[in-house]
């Protein structure tokens, strides 16, 4: 019997085969791009990112030099245990060919499970139809996928997710877990715990902040019992830094991106402290800038109205975005939280164009932009032709960042919708 030819709206709907596009096209994508290093220039998806940084640091275990027990992160531990753990999984076999082969699958297959968490929680919160356009829209934007080649963020996106997606059903432990987790990669996911102050009752946030931060600290326990003084920098390292790439830079007369030194530098505890000494401190001091910040958060808490799934996601989406705003520097890679959150909870037109907008600003800063710095070691110099084209991408990028908190907030001030309804 034959039959019936498959329709747009059936193909479109049917979220199996936009999981075996997605991950076929990233796998296909690996092997045509397969990562080298070649006579001192790197090739492949990793190109341009941070993927090599990542891997000479990781190599300095051929030296006997491990992660946290001999050299200093910016990170928490648990990005170079996996990275270190791959490298010396492969043995003899370990180059940077190999290496960023297997952490380009680790990054797929870490990126297929932020689809699923974004089907998944947009199903509860906007019903199966909107979810899988969702799933669609991020499945095709370019952003998700640099950012999985370049900054192995997608362990981070996918732990916050997996956090959010638990919390939402009422899986608390679970929930903390993860955000622990993915907060020992970066530490942006453990900011989602506000969200549990604010719409729980205080014992049972009392529990979940309480499980959040004793996974955190226990994990971190060997580190400092193995060197101390590596684990307290990792803590501590990225809120000294001088202000870079945000508003906060061109007060400063910071015009310059945020990377720490050289790789060998990592070995001197010390460096931590004097990596950016070259740099002009605030003007406005940290503390005040934090002390903002707080206030705002502060008055966003006491004036939510919709204790639903939907203002949930957006009080974690509108933390975030207030710490981003405040913080002294700017990270790219905090592009891929944005994303997510502001579909999950715009799920419009509007919604995609901002993601659109965000990161054309994103790559017009880098590469196009910084790339052509390497003659000034970096800096944007005020006579560089390039320089109020960035100043520009720096403002506008940080006025959509503001109109999309307004935005977040405005939605935080509606009732939420009556029980059983999906669409506003």
């Amino acid at each position: 019997m034959q039959r019936e030819p498959l329709r747009l709206h059936q193909l479109l709907a049917d979220f199996r085969l936009l999981m075996i596009l997605f991950i076929s096209f990233r796998v296909m994508m690996l092997l045509a791009y397969q990562p080298f290093f070649i006579d001192g220039n790197e090739r492949g998806v990793g190109t341009g990112g941070d993927r090599l940084y990542y891997y000479q640091l990781t190599a300095l275990a051929d030296e006997g030099y491990l992660p946290f027990r001999d050299w200093w992160s910016e990170f928490p531990p648990l990005l170079y245990v996996v990275t270190t753990g791959v490298y010396l999984g492969l043995g003899q076999s370990a180059t940077y060919d190999t290496w960023s082969l297997i952490m380009g699958l680790l990054s797929v297959a870490s990126e297929t499970g932020v689809l699923l968490l974004l089907y998944a929680i947009a199903s509860k919160l906007h019903g199966k139809s909107t979810a899988i356009a969702l799933s669609w829209v991020y499945a095709v934007l370019f952003m998700p996928i640099v950012f999985a080649w370049w900054n192995m963020n997608t362990f981070v996106l996918f732990f916050l997710l997996l956090g959010l997606y638990w919390m939402i059903r009422n899986q608390d432990m679970r929930s903390a877990i993860a955000i622990a987790i993915g907060a020992l990669f970066k530490f942006v996911p453990i900011l989602a715990i506000g969200a549990a102050i604010r719409f729980w009752h205080p014992e049972r946030a009392l529990r979940y902040v309480a499980i959040a931060l004793g996974f955190f600290a226990l994990v971190y326990v060997p580190f400092f019992m193995i060197n101390s003084e590596t684990a307290s920098i990792s803590l501590t390292v990225q809120f000294g830094k001088p202000s870079y790439q945000t508003i906060w830079a061109l007060i400063d007369g910071n015009y310059t991106t945020g990377n720490f030194g050289a790789v060998e530098e990592r070995l001197d505890p010390s460096s931590a402290a004097n990596a950016d000494e070259a740099k002009n401190p605030s003007v406005v001091p940290g503390w005040l800038r934090l002390g903002v910040a707080a206030l705002i958060g502060l008055f966003v808490f006491m004036r939510v109205r919709r204790f639903d799934d939907r203002g949930m996601i957006a009080f974690v989406a509108i933390t975030l975005l207030i710490f981003y705003l405040q913080s002294q520097g700017w990270s790219p890679q905090w592009l891929a939280e944005i994303i997510v959150l502001t579909l999950l909870i715009f799920p419009t037109r509007d919604g995609v164009l901002v993601c659109i907008m965000l990161s054309f600003l994103a790559l017009i800063e880098y590469p196009f932009i910084f790339i052509r710095t390497a003659e000034t070691g970096g800096y944007i110099l005020p006579a560089h032709p390039m320089f109020w084209p960035w100043v520009g991408v720096v403002v506008l990028r940080t006025l959509v960042l503001i109109g999309l908190a307004v935005a977040l907030y405005q939605k935080l001030r509606q009732p939420p919708l009556p029980e059983g309804v999906i669409r506003e």
